[in-house]
């Protein structure tokens, strides 16, 4: 492993994103609290939670891990897209990278863009609700896990895809539906047989409830399954970024 390359691609990256700070963390910042000041104030007393925990204060963790979510999977697809649609993929191509490295620096990248604004939206919710840590390892955890799998799920997208539009296809027909219904507003134990089977399916479900279970002490399922679930979703995803990484696919033509 060549660690400078890959420290400089991963610092390429960084600098991406903070150039434009208003539209890759100020913007998801805002949106994630207009989330809580609107549902936070409609739904308080109308949705079933955990015993103890209002309703303002449930929707924290959700909102923190699906901004997580959304901004480490846009980070390391829309730097891929660009980079092919511009022409200066081929720069990249020719440095010397391995497909490891190439894969470290741009996953790397997406999971810090997406903890910054996790990071940001907590703090931001802080004044408006009473949200604790009940176990900080487990949140560190779930956080970075839960960053990484979008993270790895953009740079599948961002090599399959060949034009903006199916990217956005990308996003808006699989990242949007499966963040949205993962559990962010609502409690699994409020809804009916058939739509809480179905929810187990969808593995953002277990990082966000992963990540609740570490502000809360409790969630819908149990954590060692969400950590397990989270954890086989990112080694599975890995594999196939690899090997698509390795052969070159959509990237050498």
């Amino acid at each position: 492993m060549n660690w400078r390359s890959v420290y400089t691609l991963f610092y390429k990256e960084v600098l991406r994103f903070l150039k434009v700070l208003l539209q890759t963390l100020g913007a998801p910042i805002v949106t994630a609290l207009l989330y809580l000041a609107v549902f936070g104030q409609a739904l308080s007393g109308r949705v079933s939670v955990f015993p103890g925990v209002s309703y303002a204060d449930f929707l924290v963790p959700g909102l923190v891990m699906m901004s997580v979510i959304q901004n480490a999977f846009a980070n390391s697809s829309s730097s891929l897209i660009q980079s092919k649609i511009t022409g200066n993929l081929v720069f990249i191509l020719l440095a010397p990278l391995s497909h490891l490295e190439f894969f470290v620096a741009f996953v790397a990248a997406a999971i810090l863009r997406g903890l910054l604004v996790g990071l940001g939206v907590y703090l931001v919710a802080l004044p408006f609700t009473s949200v604790g840590i009940a176990h900080p390892i487990a949140l560190l955890l779930f956080a970075v896990l839960g960053a990484a799998v979008p993270a790895v799920l953009g740079v599948i997208a961002g090599v399959w895809a060949l034009k903006f539009d199916q990217l956005a296809g990308f996003q808006n027909f699989v990242i949007l539906p499966l963040s949205f219904l993962s559990g962010v507003f609502y409690s699994l134990r409020a809804l009916p047989d058939f739509w809480r089977e179905l929810s187990h399916l969808n593995p953002f479900f277990y990082a966000i409830d992963g990540f609740r279970y570490a502000c809360f002490g409790v969630g819908d399922v149990s954590p060692w399954l969400s950590f397990g679930v989270v954890a086989g979703f990112f080694v599975l995803l890995s594999g196939i970024t690899l090997y698509l990484l390795k052969i070159g696919y959509r990237l050498r033509d």
